[in-house]
């Protein structure tokens, strides 16, 4: 909430592309609608997660609405590195969005890879790879307006079809001053279909710039292969995260000290039971039968779900 982290007020940690200039590659938590919130980014930095990103904001509504601010996006000291996504399509909007997070976040990133129907009908995500001129000239607005030289500016994107157009919209993007590109490799109309690795390599042998690889990274052995494969100087993963919150920190799957971790987090910051829970259920998936799931998933409340954790795991 902007009224209570006013009191918060940072100075930005460091400019985030730093952490591209470390010679390793960077550990980062993707923007999840629901899920990449203050409390489970707070979870996956104590697991060797390099950078957060909040889930995708919708820059005009953020604008327009103090209701919209204190429910979308709330933060503390600890909170940084941190990237707060935006959904935008006009460049002054994105620069008054930028302009209210810049004293609590260390950059924005501009949504262009979203392929739900809803964000591309009103003009926004995915539907922005088809519009380098727009990018470009969202990023330079924001690039002009923000005092900050520290505060990064950067894009998610998917990938086109015809991948010369994907590399033309990364040159442009890079010449206008954009701090990094996170590509997921598949064009809008895949959900499941293989990753195209090998486009996300071209794109980073065509640009100078930081790219960052997305889709399908489920293990930290996994972002090791993508990094070998792609170059890819930042691994940035989703459900992975969401399966194994340790991940990055090489568990094979969610420890029980993760999983106490998540309680002692949740519970301190006020979670919401339906967001606490879903993400146990996430957490747990691979540690319990299928008998266990049917009795856990159904559990209605946050004192039920603490006996079952402490009757079953001891935690």
């Amino acid at each position: 909430m902007i009224g209570d982290i006013t009191e918060t007020k940072r100075c930005p940690a460091k400019d985030p592309v730093d952490l591209f200039r470390s010679g390793r590659v960077v550990k980062i938590c993707a923007p999840m609608v629901r899920y990449s919130k203050l409390a489970f980014r707070t979870l996956v930095r104590k697991y060797s997660c390099d950078l957060c990103y909040t889930p995708m904001i919708v820059a005009a509504d953020f604008v327009r609405s103090a209701k919209a601010r204190d429910s979308e996006f709330t933060t503390n000291k600890g909170d940084n590195p941190l990237i707060v996504q935006f959904a935008a399509k006009e460049a002054q909007v994105l620069c008054d969005a930028a302009r209210i997070v810049c004293p609590f976040a260390d950059g924005i990133d501009l949504n262009c890879g979203c392929p739900q129907r809803w964000a591309m009908a009103e003009g926004y995500g995915a539907c922005l790879i088809n519009k380098p001129e727009l990018v470009r000239d969202m990023v330079r607005h924001v690039r002009n307006q923000i005092d900050n030289p520290r505060f990064s500016v950067s894009i998610k994107i998917r990938i086109h079809e015809d991948l010369k157009r994907t590399v033309d919209l990364c040159q442009k993007a890079e010449a206008t001053g954009v701090s990094w590109i996170t590509v997921h490799g598949r064009n809008v109309e895949e959900r499941h279909q293989p990753v195209h690795y090998d486009a996300i390599k071209v794109i980073k042998e065509s640009t100078s710039i930081p790219i960052v690889a997305n889709g399908d990274i489920k293990t930290l052995k996994d972002a090791e292969n993508v990094h070998h494969l792609t170059g890819a100087d930042g691994i940035m993963v989703a459900r992975g995260l969401l399966a194994n919150p340790a991940m990055f920190a090489g568990y094979e799957e969610t420890p029980l000290k993760c999983i106490q971790d998540w309680v002692n987090i949740a519970l301190e910051h006020g979670t919401p039971f339906t967001c606490f829970h879903h993400h146990l259920m996430y957490m747990m998936e691979r540690i319990t039968s299928k008998q266990e799931k049917k009795v856990f998933n159904v559990l209605s409340s946050t004192s039920a779900v603490l006996d079952y954790l402490n009757d079953h795991y001891g935690v």
